[in-house]
């Protein structure tokens, strides 16, 4: 049997086998993933997003376990920092969630990040789609979370749940940049903690400024809830307001059109991955090319120079630019 074939038959080995290829750009996942993507587009992508130490890990497994209680199969992306020995992910994420492991419905992958930025892995996208033709609905996506830059979760996800914890001094300027302004629901985790009440009040003077502006859209109303995910208090409702947040989405047309948006983006992340590995593949193998990156070297010329010579020399920019 085949590997789609296995994949599109929930078999948990041969989609992480799968993933893995992904990982580490073997030509095999990319020629699976071409045949798996007619069979993808079902699945919510929720996406953990938030500061360090905001129990995010604790809350998607919590959460796991909730729509596990309701019969659904969960995928988990589980994105960690790389080890800055092996490369790999540390798998702190992963051992938190270590009660599911045995629970065929429930698919958890930790990745690392390998030094990419805005909180994702490079083929975190991939993974998604790998999960979701598996038949997993939702996949949960916990970025790795470094805070104010974390904006790819926000283009991959259907749906982003911002999480903060009170005791962290300025807690919104913690996640306000990119993040506070395009969630669609935000958590305060830990609420049990001195200061949950006063963090409260702040977001929602925040969410308040933010809808007054014009930022929120207009039939949807981001919620600001409390939880104790250690305790598994408030869980049932956050899945709940993922639910209703997908409702909106199918009502309103948005969730066709945030596949369309993500397609696109994937796309052109793969035109742009494909069109720079060939012009430095041709830079490396041409000899005026290489002259131009030589003198960068000795610093005859500057970077800046350097690459617009290089696009001139590939026909890359107009003439007037040359």
């Amino acid at each position: 049997m085949s590997v789609v074939a296995e994949v599109l038959e929930a078999r948990i080995a041969t989609g992480a086998r799968l993933i893995r290829w992904l990982e580490d750009a073997d030509p095999r996942g990319r020629t699976a993933l071409r045949e798996l993507y007619p069979h993808t587009g079902r699945a919510q992508v929720i996406g953990v997003t938030g500061p360090p130490g905001a129990g995010k890990s604790t809350l998607v497994d919590a959460l796991i376990a909730e729509y596990r209680r309701l019969g659904r199969w969960v995928g988990v992306i589980a994105v960690d920092p790389s080890s800055p020995f092996s490369g790999g992910a540390v798998l702190g994420d992963r051992v938190r969630m270590q009660r599911h492991a045995a629970d065929a419905g429930v698919f958890i992958r930790s990745m690392a990040t390998r030094g990419q930025l805005g909180g994702l892995a490079r083929s975190t996208f991939d993974a998604t789609l790998v999960l979701d033709a598996m038949g997993y609905d939702p996949v949960l996506i916990e970025t790795v979370g470094v805070g104010q830059d974390e904006v790819d979760i926000i283009q991959l996800a259907h749906t982003t749940v911002v999480v903060s914890v009170p005791g962290m001094g300025d807690e919104v300027q913690a996640i306000k940049a990119g993040v506070l302004e395009a969630g669609q629901i935000f958590v305060i985790n830990k609420a049990d903690r001195p200061g949950a009440d006063q963090l409260h009040r702040q977001l929602e003077m925040m969410l308040h400024l933010r809808e007054s502006g014009g930022d929120a859209p207009a039939a949807w109303r981001p919620p600001l809830l409390a939880t104790v995910a250690s305790r598994g208090e408030g869980v049932l409702a956050l899945a709940e307001s993922i639910t209703r947040h997908r409702e909106h989405l199918e009502a309103s047309g948005r969730f066709a059109r945030q596949l369309a948006e993500r397609s696109e983006r994937i796309m052109l992340r793969e035109l742009c991955s494909a069109v720079t590995a060939r012009i430095i593949a041709r830079a490396l193998d041409d000899p005026q090319a290489a002259a131009i990156i030589e003198n960068v070297r000795e610093r005859r010329s500057d970077p800046y120079t350097a690459v617009d010579a290089l696009l001139a020399r590939f026909d890359l920019v107009p003439a007037a630019q040359t």
